[in-house]
């Protein structure tokens, strides 16, 4: 409807919006924050007069025909927006607009090259009720003061089923729309099919449908007792190898510490292993030409009576799989042999056992099963980029594209 302004409230004469700045949609709850209003699908005259009552607000609007004809081919396209005292089913009236393109693949790529006409957008484009949207498209947002606490209720009915996967965009036309949209978690850039779309906000959400990878998936707040792995990524994570490792091979195995800390632990991936919210484990990752190797699995003894060595095998795997490797190699205590046999790892033919440390070891390998969406050059450099492990999900420096090139002189 518009080309596009996404105001939270009338310029100059608005109440204060009851949305806190700087809270992700994702995380609004709406019982918390709709409690006073209602989000209805209105129809005919209903969307006729709240698209006029916006319509000096919003400025540029598309024709209530074309309001029309967009609904007709979607209903959840068009969402109503009213306070709860005032609602009468027999003869509703909306006080408030929220409204969405829901966009096919051609849509999407339009929207993101400049060529889909936001005010008349081609039925070509859209999906109908029953199809599943590859983005959606913020058309247009009316809810001055507390009415914009609605927008999670919304948004909660087009995060199930069929939209689960569809990210959300949108073109902020004015500063206050600007920032609704970043307040709201939307990052400025993005790449659609190979396209650049600077100016065009995105929300991620696929983000939340579907498992996370095995190497990549704990977040805080996870319940007692739950384990998950999480590749470490900071000082911090690389202090808490350090103590899981200390306390493991220096404390109990009495492995002198320069013995343990062998020069190697900055060229390494490390995984930290997670029992609820408690480090408890970790595993390092180095690689060579056509193979990577597992080594230095830590798991604290308190926390030995839990799967979390075999998790964090599988994720140092998976991990390796991702990257394109096909062999995996390691060695393994004589007693710890079976455990890594568990793990697919069988020892390799013909090579005796050999020691450091100590202790005597066994040389073992795993072949990987090839995976069809491994990294590999000619993938969208955007995706190469991204922080380790976290290939899924778009990363920091894809918010740096809505700034665009920097002009530099000619030099000397």
């Amino acid at each position: 409807m518009t080309a596009h302004d996404i105001r939270m409230v009338r310029d100059g004469t608005a109440e204060t919006s009851t949305l806190p700045a700087r809270h992700d949609l994702a995380s609004l709850e709406p019982s918390k924050w709709g409690k006073r209003l209602l989000a209805f699908a209105p129809t005919g005259a209903t969307i006729d007069r709240v698209v006029e009552k916006a319509r000096p607000t919003i400025g540029t609007v598309a024709r209530n025909e074309v309001v029309h004809r967009v609904v007709s081919q979607n209903p959840d396209s068009f969402w109503g927006i009213t306070r709860r005292s005032t609602y009468n089913s027999q003869d509703p009236e909306a006080e408030g607009l929220l409204c969405f393109l829901m966009l096919n693949r051609e849509g999407l790529k339009r929207l993101a090259d400049g060529t889909l006409n936001r005010l008349d957008p081609p039925a070509s484009c859209l999906v109908n009720q029953t199809e599943r949207p590859a983005g959606i498209y913020t058309w247009a947002i009316y809810a001055p003061g507390t009415l914009a606490a609605a927008i999670p209720t919304i948004v909660e009915r087009i995060t199930g089923g069929r939209y689960e996967d569809a990210d959300l965009y949108a073109y902020p036309a004015t500063d206050a729309g600007r920032r609704l949209t970043e307040s709201l978690g939307f990052q400025r850039g993005t790449i659609i099919d190979g396209v650049l779309a600077p100016t065009l906000y995105r929300f991620h959400r696929a983000k939340n449908s579907g498992p996370m990878p095995i190497y990549d998936d704990h977040r805080p707040g996870r319940r007692p007792g739950e384990l998950s792995v999480s590749i470490a990524r900071n000082f911090n994570d690389l202090m808490q190898v350090c103590a899981i490792r200390g306390a493991t091979y220096i404390a109990e195995q009495d492995c002198p510490l320069e013995e343990e800390f062998d020069g190697n632990d900055l060229t390494a991936t490390h995984l930290v292993g997670y029992v609820g919210d408690e480090p408890a484990g970790c595993l390092r990752i180095r690689y060579f030409a056509d193979f990577a190797k597992l080594e230095r699995l830590a798991v604290r003894h308190e926390y030995r009576n839990t799967k979390l060595a075999f998790r964090l095998a599988r994720a140092g795997s998976e991990l390796c799989r991702m990257k394109g490797y096909r062999r995996l190699y390691g060695h393994a205590r004589k007693e710890l042999v079976r455990f890594w046999n568990v793990c697919g790892f069988k020892p390799l033919e013909g090579r005796p056992m050999f020691v450091f440390s100590d202790e005597s070891y066994v040389e073992l390998v795993k072949d990987l099963p090839p995976a069809n969406d491994a990294i590999k050059i000619g993938d969208d450099p955007y995706v190469l980029i991204r922080p380790e492990g976290r290939w899924h999900m778009p990363g920091i420096l894809e918010r740096s594209v809505g700034r665009g090139a920097r002009e530099r002189g000619a030099q000397a």
